[in-house]
């Protein structure tokens, strides 16, 4: 752009001066006519002094014709110093256009590659969230194959036992396992899930004390008594073991009885049919009903709040007698000792806290003041060289008050 700037500049020029040679010749033409009518009106008038006003009109001529090309030559050097003048700003200017251009081009590329960046970063995020939740499918996955598997066992460990049991009482009475064949295993399987249903509390409480009720003994199939952390026992839960096709209502009235002969807190039915208007564990009349499948979580829950309400009950004894201790305590010299302790840690921190607020107040005051004092000499010093350098670009500033750096030109 320059050189065509340039050369645009040059061929201008060139017109330029044809123009004023053009315009010298012209006036010349317009001098000679003039002065041949001097020549002749001077032939007319005095053709003595004729040869006198040649020589004076031939040297005021080539004065003339001096004073016109020196003239000319000025005004032609200095409309070419002013066309170079002005060519040096327009390639200055075009310099400075370039150099804001490659700074755009660079910015927009690092910008380019900021977003690039991002977008990576986006990528391996969304990758990261994928494989989060591809790992949650595969985890509920697997729970709910683990919880298929443990049915799938429970259901075996039901079938073992079955055949345990089985086993056992062929070989101690062959003639009544015959009997209960021909009559159906209703009693048999009964057993096994008592026995399975002890051995699953025993696992899941090891600490308390599973009890099993013997054979024509009036009650439940086991009892469960609940032990805190210090072994104290807290209350009693009873187990009913039904494996029916059909539930009964006479089965909640009779563990009811069960409940109020033995003193115990809470009564459970472990059966595989629910009363109608049931499809999962609840309570209903006062007794809780659940699968063999939900006896763990609901033992668990019952064992909670039973544990609870011996805590309870057990912090509400002797409330009186710990008041009084409360009271003499905190009257005590000893509680007012500490307490004296404790203030005076206090106003100890909070007086040394405000001696250092106080010693740094005093510091950044004497700083505010030393800068003050460091700015106001910068100030002079700015001002005395304004002042001897006029109108030239002199830039001085110790703040952030000019956005240009220090420049001095």
């Amino acid at each position: 752009m320059a050189e065509e700037y340039k050369k645009d500049l040059r061929e201008k020029m060139v017109t330029f001066t044809k123009q004023k040679e053009e315009e010298f010749a012209k006036k010349q033409n317009e001098f000679l006519v003039l002065q041949k009518q001097q020549e002749l009106a001077f032939e007319q008038q005095q053709k003595k002094q004729a040869e006198t006003y040649e020589q004076k009109l031939s040297e005021e001529k080539k004065q003339l014709q001096t004073v016109l090309e020196e003239s000319l030559r000025k005004s032609i050097a200095t409309d070419f110093e002013n066309r170079l003048q002005i060519l040096g700003n327009a390639n200055k200017e075009s310099e400075e256009k370039l150099k804001s251009a490659r700074a755009k081009e660079l910015d927009f590329l690092k910008k380019e590659e900021a977003m690039k960046q991002k977008e990576e970063e986006m990528e391996l995020q969304l990758q990261r969230k994928l494989q989060e939740q591809r790992a949650d499918m595969t985890e509920q996955i697997r729970k709910q194959e683990a919880e298929k598997n443990s049915i799938k066992e429970t259901e075996h460990q039901l079938r073992v036992k079955e055949l345990e049991k089985q086993l056992d009482d062929q070989k101690k009475l062959a003639e009544e396992m015959k009997r209960k064949a021909e009559q159906g295993s209703m009693q048999l399987q009964g057993e096994v899930q008592e026995l399975i249903l002890e051995e699953l509390l025993r696992n899941a409480f090891p600490f308390d004390l599973i009890a099993e009720v013997g054979k024509g003994v009036r009650g439940a199939d086991c009892v469960h008594h609940i032990r805190n952390q210090f072994g104290q026992e807290c209350g009693k839960i009873i187990y009913e073991s039904k494996r029916t096709k059909d539930f009964s209502m006479e089965w909640i009235e009779k563990l009811k009885k069960d409940m109020r002969s033995m003193g115990v807190d809470v009564a459970v039915i472990v059966t595989q049919a629910y009363p109608k208007g049931m499809d999962c564990f609840g309570e209903k009349d006062g007794v809780w009903i659940c699968s063999f499948d939900e006896v763990k979580a609901v033992s668990y829950i019952l064992r909670d709040g039973i544990v609870k309400l011996f805590s309870a009950s057990k912090s509400q004894e002797n409330r009186g007698d710990k008041m009084h201790m409360l009271y003499d305590y905190l009257t005590s010299n000893e509680f007012s000792e500490q307490w004296k302790a404790i203030r005076e840690g206090f106003m100890s921190m909070k007086l040394s806290i405000q001696r250092e607020r106080d010693a740094m107040e005093k510091l950044w005051k004497a700083r505010e003041k030393q800068l003050e004092k460091v700015l106001l000499n910068a100030a002079h010093i700015r001002g005395s060289i304004e002042g001897i350098a006029g109108t030239d670009s002199i830039q001085l500033s110790l703040t952030d008050d000019e956005d240009d750096p220090l420049l001095l030109e």
